[in-house]
């Protein structure tokens, strides 16, 4: 809505009319009646509008000041007051003639006259309703004319859309008049107050702001319901127009009072920094100068160095770039550029090292005192590129730590796990709002050297997602060919990663892309032998616990037999994690007694482990008799170390079925139907009648059903239970057994013979047949574990089921 020349038109409303004036601008419904019932006379005096249009029943304030216009409004206010007003086609024109005025017009009452000090007059109308110029009958001494009614068409009291369309009018109004910063908000009764539905439409398309043609096209339209959508329309537009104004000061209003806000602060800070000594900026600039000259920098990177600070020096403080670059340059010039500290070579000093700080690891131990006797010969700084893999808990991440110790470089840990983001390794770019350089250079600013012992810890655990993987960034660290030049994207430049020994560990190398697999020297740690696991908890960690549990060596003693006992019957791990924390559960029953001031044993005994821990839950299986056909004992590894497994035969009258039981893999089951074939070709040599096979049911089941099972090594066991429950003879007392079998019959070797072995000795076993393969397995483990064990080498299944099928029958032996 607009506001004209002279006032606002809204302001003409009631509230400025006292209750005595003869000036109602707001019709009633009565008021209108009575306008239309009116004559209109045969013959009016025109008054050309230059810049608006007037509407039936809107008072507007009109100021005349051409000669022609003054004339017409004193004779018109001496005489009936009521003259023709209508709008001018080019406002240009001084003096319009019959040719230059619109044919539609409105007949208005002179209300009040007004004389102006420079001449002027300014005249009040109201328009009463719309006439059409029939003919011009003279222009002298101002237009006169022959004028006829335009009837306008109304729509029923009925019509309903007419109805919303009126509403919606108001509604738009009333939001206009909030919007528009022109109009006061009073003009919201006067919207409210007006009951007559045509001079609703009348005023508000008196007020709005259109052009002088779109108002003419609106008082030209003879439907009241056409001007009404018209109407609407028009206001629609407007009241979009007006919002987009305002968001839009509002948003720089806001930005602008942002930045005067910031720069007053920031002229205020500096204010108060140079009034208490504080560092100004260009302090702040000389001083990352002269801590530059102290730093091993080559050629290319003191020139990189120099143009970033002459950026910095030519950027406004209060700019957001400032803030990037001093960050930047604060980074460039925390790093440990050629910095590197003196590696100490002392072999011997690293293995008692190594020794003290672990126990048993020795070929793990053996590998790394080799890398370092090569690192010592060749004295070139390039460090190897170690993966420590192996089951949780046995010293991965602390072999790290000792060898960092041994070599008296500085030792930094960097966990992987779940990490997916490969901006992480390699950084974000410097512009972006929060960007920071990757973890390699940040640990590396932290350790402050340029060659520590930087442990990866968790490889396997890597993970992908949108933002990158981070495994294959790391192929660029992890390769000596290339991570002289390791591109960080804050950096922006090459960092020499070559002298940094990195180690890093996993829990399986299945899940590591071969890429990455390729650039580093796998060295695997078994899991601990149950006597290993003992002289650690002895050595180590039973010590450790009391310590931090605040007792003296001579307040708790344990011995060998409880450590075992602790070991086999309340954990099931390859390493010692769980062991130190059933240690520590001990420790602190001791604690609370002498805090207490109680009496308590000074040896722990069995009695009081129990009370402790509670009954054991984990004792291992023990080897079982050979009394009942079919049953024989396998060796089985898993994440937690070696275990031995039964497996299960029974025979039943049927058409020769085989049913396989026990939560089995795929491979484990393929490895059942394997022997059940090679039984089937060779049933003469093994003395089975083929009516046996035809007319009984097989059923292999192996124990613990809620544990899966899976993998190879169980063939020949499987096919050796086959044998026996076929021919109703006992398996040898004692025995185990681990290996894969053919077609044809052969047996292959099979892996974790380590671990097997020891379960094997767990469970009182006294011989064990292998693979010929896997005696170079055997002379790898120390001859104090294997004492007491008699092993036997096979190539091919009958020489199994020679060595571990006898020729007694079973006690109750079926006749088949």
């Amino acid at each position: 809505m607009s506001n004209h020349n002279i006032s606002i038109i809204d302001k003409l409303s009631l509230h400025d009319f006292d209750s005595e004036a003869d000036l109602i601008p707001l019709l009633t419904p009565e008021d209108e009646e009575e306008m239309a019932n009116e004559e209109l006379p045969n013959s009016l005096a025109i008054l050309p509008l230059r810049n608006t249009v007037l509407f039936p029943g809107v008072v507007i304030p009109i100021t005349a000041g051409r000669d022609k216009s003054i004339k017409l409004i004193n004779d018109a206010n001496a005489a009936g007051k009521v003259i023709g007003v209508v709008a001018q086609i080019d406002e240009e024109i001084e003096d319009p003639t019959r040719d230059d005025i619109h044919k539609i017009g409105t007949v208005a009452q002179i209300l009040r006259v007004l004389k102006m000090p420079d001449g002027n007059i300014t005249v009040i109308l109201q328009g009463k309703k719309r006439f059409e110029i029939s003919k011009v009958i003279s222009e002298e001494p101002y237009l006169n004319a022959l004028v006829k009614e335009v009837p306008e068409k109304r729509p029923s009291k009925t019509d309903t859309e007419f109805g919303a369309i009126i509403e919606s009018t108001k509604e738009m109004a009333i939001r206009i008049i909030k919007e528009s910063p022109n109009i006061p908000t009073e003009a919201t009764f006067a919207i409210k107050n007006i009951e007559s539905q045509s001079f609703l439409i009348n005023f508000v398309s008196s007020n709005m702001n259109l052009d002088v043609q779109e108002k003419q096209n609106l008082l030209s339209m003879n439907v009241l319901k056409e001007r009404a959508l018209a109407t609407l329309r028009y206001m629609n537009t407007e009241l979009q127009k007006l919002e987009l104004r305002n968001d839009i000061q509002s948003k720089v209003r806001v930005d602008l009072d942002q930045q005067q806000r910031e720069y007053f602060l920031h002229q205020q800070m500096k204010t108060i920094q140079e009034e208490l000594g504080g560092v100004s900026y260009d302090q702040e600039i000389d001083e990352m100068r002269i801590k530059a000259k102290s730093k091993k920098w080559d050629e290319n990177t003191e020139k990189h160095f120099e143009k970033e600070i002459s950026k910095l020096q030519r950027t406004n403080p209060q700019s957001p770039d400032f803030g990037i670059l001093r960050n930047y340059l604060e980074l460039f010039l925390e790093l440990p550029w050629n910095h590197f500290s003196k590696d100490n070579f002392d072999l011997k000093r690293a293995q008692k090292i190594l020794d003290n700080d672990h126990f048993g690891l020795e070929e793990v131990k053996k590998r790394i005192i080799e890398h370092l006797a090569v690192l010592k010969l060749r004295n070139d700084m390039k460090s190897p590129i170690i993966c420590l893999t192996g089951p949780p808990g046995v010293g991965k991440t602390s072999i790290g730590k000792s060898i960092a110790k041994a070599l008296g470089r500085e030792y930094i840990r960097m966990s992987l796990g779940g990490l997916r983001d490969e901006a992480e390794i390699r950084g974000h770019r410097k512009t972006y709002i929060g960007a920071m350089p990757g973890r390699i250079l940040q640990n590396l600013k932290k350790a402050g050297t340029s060659n520590p012992v930087f442990v990866l810890d968790e490889i396997d655990k890597l993970s992908v997602s949108h933002s990158g993987d981070p495994s294959s960034a790391l192929l660029e660290v992890l390769d000596p060919e290339q991570n002289s030049e390791f591109y960080d994207n804050f950096l922006e430049m090459g960092y020499d990663l070559s002298k940094v020994m990195f180690i890093a560990t996993s829990n399986t190398m299945s899940t590591i892309q071969p890429a990455l697999k390729d650039r580093m020297e796998v060295i695997k740690m078994t899991g601990y032998t149950i006597e290993e696991k003992v002289e650690i908890a002895r050595q180590h960690l039973f010590p450790k616990q009391l310590k931090e549990h605040g007792l003296a060596l001579k307040q708790l003693t344990i011995g060998k037999r409880q450590l075992e006992k602790i070991i086999e019957g309340y954990t099931r791990e390859s390493g010692v994690r769980a062991l130190e924390h059933k240690l520590a559960q001990v420790i602190r029953q001791a604690a609370k007694s002498v805090a207490m001031e109680e009496e308590y044993n000074l040896k722990v005994t069995d009695e009081d482990i129990i009370k402790t821990l509670g009954a054991p839950r984990l004792e291992r299986d023990k080897s079982e008799g050979n009394e009942v056909a079919g049953v024989v004992t396998g060796l089985a590894w898993t994440s937690v170390g070696g275990d031995i497994l039964f497996i299960e035969s029974l025979i039943s009258k049927g058409k020769g079925t085989l049913t396989l039981t026990g939560n089995l893999g795929i491979v484990m089951k393929e490895s059942a139907t394997i022997a059940m074939e090679f039984i089937k070709s060779n049933a003469e040599m093994f003395g089975i009648s083929q009516d046996v096979l035809q007319n009984y049911n097989i059923h292999i089941h192996v124990p613990e059903g809620a544990t899966p099972k899976d993998g190879p090594s169980a063939g020949i066991a499987m096919l050796t239970s086959l044998v026996s429950v076929l021919t109703q003879k006992r398996i040898k007392k004692s025995l185990a057994m681990t290996g894969e079998i053919t077609l044809r019959g052969k047996v292959l070797p099979v892996g974790g013979i380590k671990e097997k072995i020891l379960a094997a000795k767990r469970a009182n076993i006294k011989e064990i047949i292998l693979c010929t393969e896997n005696k170079y397995d055997i002379d790898e483990i120390n001859p104090t574990y294997l004492e007491g064990l008699t092993f036997h080498y096979v190539k091919d299944m009958r020489e199994v089921i020679e060595l571990a099928i006898t020729n007694q029958k079973v006690k109750n032996a079926k006749t088949l």
